[in-house]
């Protein structure tokens, strides 16, 4: 099984999950894991899973501007016009049968407000012909900067592992 994780990550902790994620995928799949900015080069091999994450930006997937706010937030250069909103947009539609992830990361925040990149992403997804193969799932940062929340990097392995596991076990069922 081949998988691909195409991920944007302004301090670091979703570029963390990301790698989390992969390392779960790792013992059920050959995995690559591409930053946005560098995904729209990368073509290889035909996929059995597509997997994108990013980080929840005022309530749903960043963009420009909430780049722009979030590169004053760090020394470390920040690409603010390009991110995963922008790489799905212009993504080709898939056949049916493609199969995909969707994951984000989000501030903890009171349930009442609510927005995740995960959904937005899950959605988009959805929209160009992938078939999730969960439900879009968000790994919590304890502020806008970070850290990851104790345990999520274990989290975002277990659900990479479990899924990793259900998705063999389907395309060597119906295959």
């Amino acid at each position: 099984m081949r998988a691909r994780i195409i991920y944007e990550s302004m301090f670091g902790n979703t570029a963390a999950v990301a790698e989390a994620i992969a390392q779960g995928l790792s013992e059920y799949a050959e995995v690559e894991v591409v930053n946005v900015l560098a995904a729209a080069e990368v073509c290889g091999p035909a996929l059995h899973l597509l997997v994108v994450g990013g980080p929840t930006h005022a309530f749903g997937l960043s963009r420009p501007q909430t780049r722009r706010d979030a590169a004053k937030l760090t020394d470390a250069p920040i690409a603010t016009d390009f991110g995963v909103r922008e790489w799905l947009d212009c993504a080709p539609a898939v056949s049916a049968g493609h199969r995909a992830l969707a994951f984000g990361t989000k501030v903890a925040k009171p349930p009442w407000l609510s927005g995740s990149a995960a959904r937005g992403i899950g959605k988009r997804l959805r929209r160009l012909g992938y078939s999730l193969a969960d439900q879009p799932v968000d790994f919590i940062v304890e502020g806008t900067t970070g850290p990851l929340s104790p345990g999520e990097l274990d989290c975002a392995r277990v659900w990479a592992r479990r899924t990793a596991h259900t998705e063999l076990d389907r395309i060597v069922h119906h295959t």
